[in-house]
């Protein structure tokens, strides 16, 4: 049975299926839309049963021509790198879903909108295949402008295009190193190919690795967001509905670092570590100015984005120390930052919902009005500066402990985040959960509906199974983590020999 093209194009299946209902049947279309988002999350569980924790490599592979003139095939699998990912979007999305019950304006293109993206990020995470990852990658992009652009705030039309204007620049610099790439490969090789498992085997001159890398890099770390390319993200977060803003922080963010270590890398590796100081650099300068900049915002929804940044900042940290530990916290890192920035923006949308206000000044005195919503906030907000026995501190503790061994002084100031993580969510806890009733309407609030018991109960559950027993997750990442960093390293113990064997050839050519 072909699991993965299932998980992939179910979402898809069911945004047609909504055509075929009236515009009028709100509960209908709402229904339809959560059951087709449940019924991918149990083909992913059963996608997670079948896997072999013990195999590196990648399984459940589906493969078939495509476009054979051009050598591109449909080509999908899942290994350690990806799995958690994908069922991470998995649960998200029904999540996202229940948590758009209060959209009454274009009903039925919201939740179009909404599976069509996850088709996106599902095909984004499991394209083996370049032509194909890339396909899926813009894919992602028309959906989200659209529920940023349609259903967002004041400021949505500007938030929107500037989300496409940033992304596009980066995809279409990617599309010409995809080209370049498989032409380059042709030339070698008299195989005209877009697989990502061929072209990882081509070893190319650092001058042609180095701009190559260049072009993905930009692609991704515009996604990520990596400082200083982060400027589109405070805006889409704010001006983006609850929804849209919880699919961004938990799913899309991690596309970047995600193709970092499926793709860049691992195709790059020599130009790879020769960035790795620069980009290191620019994750720790990320770290620091998203702690800080976020200390200084006075609303909750930009406070939260901000963050991003500097969790974000972790990740890439832990990525290019190009260690295992390093490796293998900063992919349990994305998961973590999914969860918890995803609960923190759906709890701040559930306060917006009830006082239409995210100033932080404008609440105070919650704890007693709603008792049940701010202990799972508190929660959240521990998970979130990494509080031990959640998930937050094991990611940072790999993510620092491999970063140390690769660059110590640069991972000394990167905690400096942690704590400055931990100044800013607990000062924003404290004014907005605890002391006295700042407005008189705080009163009326009303504490957690079951709906909403539903949306947070599983992120929770996660936030402390993960932080005290990361075994499973970990098991499975280090495989593919330790495959993608021996490929690095031998790749690039090779580079050099290929630089001089192409000048050579260049030589006898000239002769």
């Amino acid at each position: 049975m072909p699991g993965l093209s299932l998980l992939v194009f179910l979402p898809a299946v069911g945004a047609a299926a909504l055509l075929l209902i009236p515009r009028g049947a709100m509960r209908a279309l709402f229904s339809l839309a959560f059951g087709f988002s449940l019924a991918v999350f149990l083909v992913s569980l059963w996608i997670f049963a079948r896997f072999d924790p013990n195999a590196a490599g990648m399984q459940a592979v589906e493969r078939a021509a495509w476009i054979p003139a051009y050598g591109i095939e449909y080509i999908v699998g899942v290994d350690g790198l990806s799995l958690f990912l994908v069922l991470l979007t998995a649960l998200i999305v029904p999540i996202a879903i229940l948590a758009s019950w209060t959209v009454h304006d274009k009903v039925k293109e919201y939740l179009f909108f909404m599976l069509v993206l996850e088709t996106g990020m599902l095909g984004t995470l499991v394209a083996l295949d370049l032509f194909l990852f890339y396909v899926f990658w813009e894919v992602m992009l028309v959906p989200m402008y659209f529920l940023i652009g349609v259903w967002g705030g004041q400021r949505r039309l500007y938030a929107a295009v500037k989300f496409v204007v940033y992304t596009m620049t980066g995809s279409l610099l990617m599309l010409v190193a995809i080209i370049f790439l498989a032409t380059r490969n042709y030339q070698v090789t008299q195989t005209l190919t877009f697989g990502f498992q061929q072209l990882a085997n081509l070893r190319l001159p650092f001058h042609e690795q180095m701009w190559l890398f260049l072009a993905f890099a930009l692609s991704f770390a515009i996604k990520v967001p990596l400082f200083p390319l982060h400027t589109w993200l405070p805006d889409a977060h704010v001006e983006a509905p609850t929804a849209g803003s919880v699919i961004l922080a938990a799913i899309l963010l991690k596309m970047g670092t995600y193709g970092f270590i499926r793709f860049a890398i691992p195709l790059f590796p020599e130009a790879a570590l020769a960035a790795a100081p620069y980009v290191t650099a620019l994750a720790v300068v990320g770290i620091v100015y998203g702690a800080m900049v976020a200390m200084m915002q006075d609303d909750i929804k930009k406070l939260v984005a901000y963050s991003s940044v500097s969790h974000l900042g972790f990740v890439m940290l832990g990525l290019f120390a190009f260690n295992l530990q390093g490796a293998q916290g900063a992919v349990y890192q994305m998961l973590n930052h999914g969860l918890s920035t995803g609960a923190l923006f759906l709890i701040v949308g559930m306060i917006y919902d009830r006082r239409h206000t995210r100033m932080i000044a404008d609440f105070g005195g919650l704890w007693k009005q709603v008792p049940l919503l701010s202990a799972v906030f508190l929660i959240v907000t521990f998970s979130s500066i990494g509080l031990p026995g959640l998930n937050g501190f094991v990611g940072e503790f790999l993510i620092l402990l491999g970063a140390f061994q690769a660059h110590p002084g640069w991972t000394v100031l990167a905690t400096s985040g942690v704590v400055l993580g931990a100044i800013y969510m607990l000062w924003m806890f404290r004014r907005v959960v605890y002391g006295p009733l700042v407005r008189p309407e705080n009163r009326l609030m009303a504490d957690l509906s079951p709906r909403e018991i539903a949306m947070l109960a599983p992120l929770v559950a996660l936030i402390v199974f993960m932080g005290v027993y990361p075994r499973p997750f970990l098991s499975r990442i280090q495989g593919s983590a330790r495959v993608a960093l021996e490929r690095v390293e031998a790749q690039s113990m090779a580079a050099p020999l290929v630089r001089v064997e192409s000048a050579g050839e260049r030589t006898d050519r000239g002769r």
